[in-house]
């Protein structure tokens, strides 16, 4: 009765919903506008603009994952009970660079910390195998990113791995954050990782070859070429830069909100 009454009051049963990020910042939309308008110029002159972010960890081996896939009937996939880290597989993280212009992705699978320089050593390894073959006269690289995490606006190790990046690239990096609770509008999360998740859902993960397989096999109907690989280098965690060492990077602030838009030259430029 109580379940009747309830259904004809306009009540049911619901999941959570994932659509709160926190208070809005007062010059969110003028960012999202900056942003546009930077990103439409840069593809404009021929050169090459990214979406990065990385992707939650996951664990590896025959666990759970979400979702169903297509089976004979009362044969489903047997994983593991309880999603206790396997030692000798532990976890993983996708970090992803997302090309605008050419729908084009790469996705490194760190096995190690997600840490700045694992992010622009990412960058770096899109730049080597996609990049520079599709902008082969590039004069700058635009990337656009979330405010936080390993590639966030605030992190000095970001800062300084970009200036090794801009050093070996021989142009400018110029770089916009979304603003402090806007990460879902990063364009590589609509455009790339949910079609991932989509791909390898009710499928375990059982090893880091399946996983970048999956990765590499992720396409849409609109023509996503994704490429993948694992990065098995190791990226220790709480490296300080000193003050020093900051000022050593050739960072320009922009006059629209310097802390999310900068502008990081060749130190020989």
């Amino acid at each position: 009765m109580v379940g009747e009454l309830l259904r004809e009051a306009g009540y049911s049963l619901q999941a959570n919903s994932k659509t709160l990020e926190g208070g809005d910042h007062p010059d969110r939309n003028a960012q999202f506008g900056h942003i546009g308008r930077r990103v439409q110029r840069q593809m404009a002159a021929g050169n090459p603009v990214i979406s990065v972010d990385a992707k939650k960890k996951e664990l590896v081996g025959n666990f759970k994952n979400p979702g169903r896939e297509r089976r004979p009937t009362g044969s489903p996939e047997k994983v593991r009970v309880y999603d206790f880290v396997i030692p000798e597989l532990g976890r993983a993280t996708p970090y992803g660079v997302y090309d605008l212009a050419r729908n084009e992705a790469w996705v490194s699978l760190g096995v190690d910390h997600d840490t700045a320089a694992f992010a622009v050593e990412t960058i770096r390894r899109w730049w080597k195998t996609m990049g520079q073959v599709a902008y082969p006269h590039a004069k700058s690289l635009l990337i656009t990113a979330d405010g936080g995490g390993s590639n966030g606006s605030r992190l000095r190790l970001w800062k300084v791995e970009l200036q090794k990046l801009a050093d070996e690239l021989g142009f400018p990096i110029h770089v916009s954050h979304f603003p402090p609770g806007t990460s879902k509008w990063n364009k590589i999360e609509h455009r790339l990782f949910a079609f991932i998740s989509q791909n390898w859902r009710g499928k375990p993960l059982v090893s880091h070859e399946v996983i970048v397989n999956l990765i590499a096999a992720t396409t849409t109907k609109s023509g996503l070429v994704v490429r993948s690989e694992v990065d098995q280098a190791i990226y220790p965690k709480g490296i300080k830069i000193s003050d020093e060492e900051l000022a050593e990077v050739k960072l320009k602030e922009h006059k629209f909100h310097g802390e999310w838009n900068y502008t990081i030259a060749p130190s020989a430029g």
